[in-house]
């Protein structure tokens, strides 16, 4: 009933609007994007689409005037006498005339410098203004691509066949076309609640959009603006030590305010700033417009080759607030000599501005849908649409709408399945998939020869990896079902083992998921596994260097998991181990014939027969939680998806239990937890940090598998993104325990505050790290380590590269030396 009411109300509302429309041009004729038109004096207003064409939404016509802004053009103030229920309105825009005052201008005298003072002290007033309102918002966005080649470095690009339709011959076309209609309640700085009233993606019917405004606020008033770095404002309080300011003239707006139009330069080009205009009304040195440049590089975003982001605010004279009525974010990207295009449109209406909210205003739930806001036909939204669709963009939603009900049939996803599926003898050896569309099923086999599992150790030799797989899924539930099996084969060892895994989601609400999974397999004693196969292979081949030691596990286990609480997720696990030794079964490598590896035995280097541990087996379980303090989500019909609130850490607990061992000297428990935190540093960087302690009980005699095993690194290889947590060149097992411990990890990151300072350096755009590691275990001395090093190295727009220089000690021992950091290696392991 709630909801009927509600799209009863809407409706009524709408029926009794009339609407004003038409194009805007200049004089010559040629159509103007983006152009500002609102109601005087309201908060009901809209912006011309790229073609210039525009529509607004008023309660009548006949008593109305019409304010048309654009920058760089006089601003045009025009009354509508009609009273029908639509009214063509066109307009005919004239540049500007910009007026200097005659003033002296010197290094010592720049008005320009004056203004952005006065703005600077006067923006916590004008910020106030704002401090709390509602409004309507509207959003669309679009993703263009252009020239995609059909292949790149000799690889076929696949995008499927329904993105790939999108494309011309070419390989131009839109690839993302969304528009969002919706509530917002919102408090400075961060307090935000949003109700999607409506929701559309082309070609796509479940059409739940993140074009939302919680993606979209970007405040000039605020010192710095999130772009994945901190970019400084034009009228930070710090503004004068990154930018220069030229004031390059003056004009009168619709309300007689003079208006400041001020070209902001960066005073060193690697900074993270922006370039542009931004304009400032004179006597309250409110913004009135932005317009203003971003460059990829002073945002560690090589990929973007400029982002443009342009900011119009309306005046109100009954309660004296400038206010942002438009926003438009564009964008230019490429790489491969593929470039990217995009261009997001934004517009804020009917504010209200209360001088506060009830207490239960804002909570958790941050996004909201309200229900069939996916599912609004095409009336409601050539109603309610306040920018009109431009004839690209309608062609766009035709096409793929009308392609996506052919593509839903089942006659159409068999054939594309047919296809695709169709068997070749040389699967047998490469793998071959199936997959079943419209039952929402799959099924892969890897094949007799899955040379990206290809690998090398001490223990087996060569070994790679087959199996099948089986999936399941219900997008609409949330749910979805794997089975799979892998078998791995040791050339050396000549031993077959197998794995077996079944997981099963419930829903996206709660994720509630259980796994089980059992076999055979070859396990690292640092169940962590710092070491990659793709590493270890690496070192053991060229450098006859062998850290991976590994032990033969027998297993069966269960996992179950799901969220029990806002933020706090809980998962239980209950398994049987089997373990036995192994030993080195082969000496090959490709150089370093001579030499000789280490022995599997991580305690024992240079002891080739006696084992790590006795054989044995026994019983674990385990119960551990993650609490995201504060923790944010969006809700939707199909799902609920979480937002880490930033301002807070988060904790991990854990308990563990071996109990049912072949022996009472394997059982034990063990408590322990972490914290893990990033804080921002506004424009200086991002320091990351990650606390972790644990305590074993009854443990003296445990087996060196269930010891706490720290992450070394003896390969000078790195591997992740960040280390917050490793040891760069700590051994792999000299500091394990069965007792307590304490680990801690820093890292500070500058994005480049630092290294865009210091010549030579900035020609590198890269980041630097500064990190410090710490170990703590009763009866043994600290280890400790010091890092600095500069991170976002590569080629061209290739990024992919750290390197740090490592200082360690632990009771007198000092060590040097360099990690090189290979962060593809992610994806290779």
């Amino acid at each position: 009933m709630r909801i009927f009411i509600l799209s009863a109300f809407l409706f009524f509302s709408i029926s009794n609007f009339a609407q004003i429309k038409g194009t805007v041009t200049d004089e010559k004729g040629n159509p103007l994007p983006f152009v500002s038109i609102l109601e005087e004096d309201t908060y009901r207003g809209t912006t011309s689409n790229e073609q210039g064409q525009y529509q607004l939404q008023v309660n009548e016509t006949g008593k109305n005037k019409i304010v048309f802004q654009y920058l760089g053009f006089k601003t045009q103030k025009l009354s509508v006498a009609s009273d029908s229920k639509t009214v063509i309105l066109d307009v005919k825009m004239y540049e500007e005339s910009f007026a200097l005052n005659e003033v002296i201008i010197d290094s010592k005298n720049n008005p320009a410098n004056a203004i952005i003072k006065s703005a600077i002290a006067n923006k916590k007033e004008n910020s106030e203004k704002t401090t709390r309102y509602t409004a309507d918002f509207y959003s669309k966005g679009m993703f263009k691509v252009k020239d995609l080649p059909k292949k790149i470095l000799g690889q076929k690009v696949d995008l499927g066949e329904d993105m790939a339709s999108n494309l011309d011959s070419t390989g131009t076309g839109v690839l993302y076309l969304s528009e969002t209609i919706s509530k917002i309640t919102f408090q400075k700085p961060d307090k935000l609640k949003e109700k999607i009233i409506a929701s559309k993606i082309s070609g796509n019917n479940r059409g739940y959009s993140y074009n939302t405004a919680a993606l979209s606020t970007y405040d000039f008033y605020d010192n710095t603006l999130d772009f994945d770095v901190k970019l400084i404002s034009p009228i930070a309080n710090n503004a004068f030590n990154y930018y220069k300011f030229k004031l390059e003239g003056t004009f009168f707006d619709d309300n007689n305010q003079q208006i400041n139009k001020i070209k902001v330069t960066p005073k060193r080009d690697k900074e993270p700033v922006f370039e542009g205009y931004i304009y400032i009304v004179d006597d309250s040195f409110a913004i009135y417009a932005i317009d203003l440049d971003i460059k990829g590089y002073r945002m560690k975003n090589d990929f973007t080759e400029v982002m443009t982001l342009k900011q119009s605010f309306s005046y109100n004279s009954k309660n004296k607030i400038w206010s942002k009525n438009a926003q438009t974010l564009s964008f230019n990207a490429g790489f491969f000599g593929i470039k990217f295009f995009g261009n997001f449109n934004y517009i804020y209406s009917n504010y209200e501005f209360p001088d506060s909210f009830e207490k239960k205003t804002f909570g958790n739930e941050i996004v909201a849908f309200e229900a069939n806001a996916n599912k609004k036909d095409d009336a409601f939204w050539n109603e309610i649409r306040p920018i009109p669709l431009t004839i690209e963009e309608s062609t766009d939603y035709t096409k793929k709408d009308s392609l996506l009900t052919v593509r839903k049939s089942r006659k159409y996803t068999d054939s594309i399945d047919a296809k695709n599926n169709k068997f070749k003898i040389l699967d047998i050896l490469m793998g071959y998939d199936y997959k079943n569309t419209f039952k929402k099923y799959s099924f892969a086999y890897k094949g007799l020869l899955n040379l990206s599992s290809l690998s090398f150790n001490t223990v087996q030799g060569f070994n790679l990896d087959s199996g099948f797989s089986f999936k399941k899924w219900n997008e609409e539930k949330g749910k979805s079902t794997s089975i799979s099996t892998t078998f791995n084969y040791g050339f050396s060892d000549q031993r077959f083992r197998v794995i077996g895994d079944f997981s099963h989601r419930f829903n996206n609400i709660n994720y509630a998921t259980i796994r089980a999974s059992g076999g055979t397999k070859t396990a690292q004693f640092n169940g962590a596994e710092p070491i990659t196969k793709f590493v270890n292979s690496i070192s053991s081949l060229l450098f006859k260097d062998n850290y991976m030691k590994l032990y033969n596990l027998e297993f069966a286990q269960i996992n179950y998991g799901q969220d029990v609480a806002n933020g706090i997720n809980l998962n239980a696990k209950i398994a049987y181990e089997q373990r036995k030794p192994l030993f080195n079964t082969t000496d090959y490598s490709f150089f370093k014939k001579d030499a000789i590896y280490s022995s599997n035995n991580p305690l024992a280097p240079n002891d080739f027969t006696t084992p790590a541990f006795d054989q044995h087996h026994l019983f674990k379980t385990a119960l551990n939680a993650r609490i995201n303090f504060g923790n944010k989500y969006i809700s939707r019909p199909d799902g609920r998806f979480n937002v880490k609130n930033e301002k807070y850490p988060t904790v991990f607990l854990a308990f563990e239990k071996a109990f049912a061992a072949s022996e009472k000297k394997y059982e034990f428990e063990k408590i322990g937890t972490a914290v893990q935190y990033d804080l921002s540093l506004g424009n200086k960087g991002l320091l990351g940090m990650n606390f972790k302690a644990a305590k074993f009980f009854n443990a003296e005699n445990i087996s060196f598998t269930d010891y706490r095993h720290f992450n070394g690194n003896q390969t000078h290889i790195g591997t992740t993104d960040r280390y917050l947590n490793v040891f760069n060149l700590m051994p792999y097992y000299t500091n394990s325990t069965n007792d307590s411990y304490f680990e801690m990890h820093l890292e500070h990151n500058d994005m480049g505050f630092v290294t865009n300072k210091i010549p030579v350096i900035n020609l590198l755009k890269s980041t630097m790290n500064i990190g410090f590691h710490s170990l703590a275990i009763p009866d043994r001395k600290p280890y400790s380590e010091f890092t600095v090093g500069l991170d976002n190295l590569g080629f061209g727009k290739f990024k992919l590269f750290r390197v740090d220089y490592i200082h360690s000690y632990q009771g007198g021992i000092e060590q040097n030396g360099v990690v090189f950091g290979l962060k593809i290696l992610n994806v290779l392991d």
